[in-house]
């Protein structure tokens, strides 16, 4: 059957013929990249979050899917999907770490972010090394946001006790109070790969780098190339509109 789908009456009926497909993939034939469209649908179609919720953890306890296993994270921190729920940073970053495990490199984003951050939630603990890592891999599978925050680490150098330090005092520290040290080739390093992948901070950040010839030989032509690539990404990010996109039914 065809849809005219400039016709209300079968825009409707197409949407509930896909949310009767999914859930026929996803119950009858156990597809788990078919339960997380499912979850997709239910999310941004349905606007029934809780039962998103439930579709998204089931799929990635049931059948180890990653995908999943990131979307039900960011429930968990945000509180979303069960009704007068808090945020849980421990759940979500159980389910970041598991998505990580499984490759897929925003889970690795977001667990590696709650482990290095320095306000850490109450319910974590702050392990510098163990985020890197899952920094590194998210970065390592070209997630363009890793690699950002990777040169940012290495800009200033991660320090032990960042509470008991400000801007003022961060150059009479010794080597051995820090985590990470400052290392602006690897800064620069990083930076080069995540405007590579489209990051417009990280853009604008290697136009400075080669402007002060910063981790890099001073190229006052390459800082105004990677200037107006900065510019240009800002300027295409104001016209997009966010919309959220979904597989034109089931393939086999």
């Amino acid at each position: 059957m065809s849809f005219d789908l400039k016709k209300e009456s079968d825009v409707k009926e197409y949407i509930e013929k896909l949310g009767i497909e999914y859930r026929f993939g996803c119950y009858s034939e156990k597809k788990p990249e078919v339960c997380h469209l499912l979850g997709d649908y239910l999310e941004g179609i349905k606007k029934d979050f809780e039962k998103a919720a439930k579709v998204y953890k089931s799929t990635c306890d049931d059948y180890g899917y990653a995908k999943s296993c990131y979307k039900f994270g960011n429930y968990s921190f945000l509180g979303k999907g069960k009704s007068g729920s808090k945020g849980d940073p421990r759940s979500a970053y159980n389910y970041y770490e598991k998505g990580c495990n499984l490759n897929d490199s925003e889970s690795c984003l977001h667990s590696g972010l709650l482990l290095v951050s320095r306000s850490m939630p109450k319910q974590m603990d702050r392990d510098v090394p163990k985020g890197l890592e899952y920094l590194t891999k998210s970065c390592d599978m070209d997630n363009g946001t890793a690699c950002f925050y990777l040169s940012g680490m290495h800009i200033s150098g991660v320090h032990k006790n960042p509470e008991s330090t400000t801007d003022i005092d961060i150059k009479s520290q010794k080597a051995n109070d820090f985590i990470i040290q400052k290392d602006m080739k690897k800064a620069f390093d990083y930076a080069y790969k995540a405007c590579e992948l489209k990051n417009m901070y990280a853009c604008a950040n290697l136009s400075q780098m080669y402007a002060r010839g910063d981790g890099t030989t001073k190229d006052e032509s390459q800082a105004d190339k990677y200037k107006k690539m900065a510019v240009q990404m800002q300027e295409e990010l104001k016209k997009v509109q966010p919309t959220l996109q979904f597989q034109q039914g089931v393939k086999d």
